[in-house]
């Protein structure tokens, strides 16, 4: 086990690291760990060093949360451009696993300078890293092993995504394209989005029960009958909304207790 080092007090003139970076000198600045939870991570470093050490010397608050291996307490901060995580783990050996941004300057070494700097502190702090200082493999930290599943994201929480920037997961939005995702999407997550839409379509809006949900949309979109290929702008846009519209209304259905009706063989 790694002797772990003290580190010098905060600057007189740094204000805490959630304040208005005009408030003080403090080069970190503070964004809540919700924040930190919506993009990837990668590890940087593990430091002999505590993690309330390092709230003091940089002023930072730090959070508590849990994951799927337990307590664990962290920060997420910019300072120099990056974004870091500095976390403690419950069960972990002491210190501070340092975390950074996919995105931004990839140069390890040169993230953790900074962070090194903004510390007090030297590479003598360093007890393991990803590019080299103080790594020894045999002795990786456990924190760096553990499977990190990718996060579950809710259905409802799928639906509001791309009802709302659907232009963001098909990049040209056609009736076809927006139609044949969520019907993957369906598939993929075992009905649990549009079970029973079908159904539904027929029972309230007339639409033939001998078409596919996709279809029937069309069908109550354009009474009058389908337009003629290709469609304009106008016509997508028109199918799209329609389309959205009746998903809407049918977990609305769905929402006021009733059950989805079983899909016909």
């Amino acid at each position: 086990m790694a002797e772990m080092i003290n580190l010098p007090d905060p600057e007189t003139d740094w204000a805490p690291a959630t304040s208005p970076q005009t408030e003080g000198g403090n080069p970190a600045w503070q964004c809540s760990l919700f924040r930190a939870a919506t993009e990837p991570l990668i590890s940087l470093a593990l430091l002999a060093v505590e993690l309330d050490a390092v709230a003091r010397r940089l002023r930072l608050t730090v959070e508590e949360s849990w994951d799927g291996h337990g307590a664990v307490r962290a920060a997420f901060f910019t300072l120099g451009g990056t974004d870091f995580v500095v976390t403690g783990h419950e069960g972990d050996p002491p210190g501070t696993y340092v975390w950074v941004r996919r995105s931004g300057p990839v140069d390890p070494a040169a993230r953790m300078a900074v962070l090194l700097r903004a510390l007090g502190v030297g590479t003598e702090a360093v007890t393991y890293s990803t590019w080299g200082v103080g790594t020894d493999l045999s002795r990786l930290p456990a924190a760096w092993t553990r499977p990190r599943s990718r996060p579950v994201e809710s259905h409802q929480r799928f639906w509001e995504g791309f009802r709302t920037r659907t232009g963001m997961y098909l990049g040209r939005v056609t009736y076809e394209g927006v139609a044949a995702y969520l019907d993957g999407y369906d598939h993929a997550c075992g009905g649990a989005l549009l079970t029973g839409l079908r159904e539904w379509l027929a029972d309230t809006h007339g639409a033939g029960r001998n078409l596919v949900w996709s279809a029937q949309v069309v069908q109550i979109t354009f009474p009058e009958g389908r337009p003629e290929s290709p469609w304009s702008p106008d016509e997508q846009r028109q199918a799209v909304d329609g389309l959205f519209t009746l998903v809407e209304e049918f977990f609305q259905h769905l929402a006021d207790g009733n059950v989805p009706a079983p899909s016909a063989g």
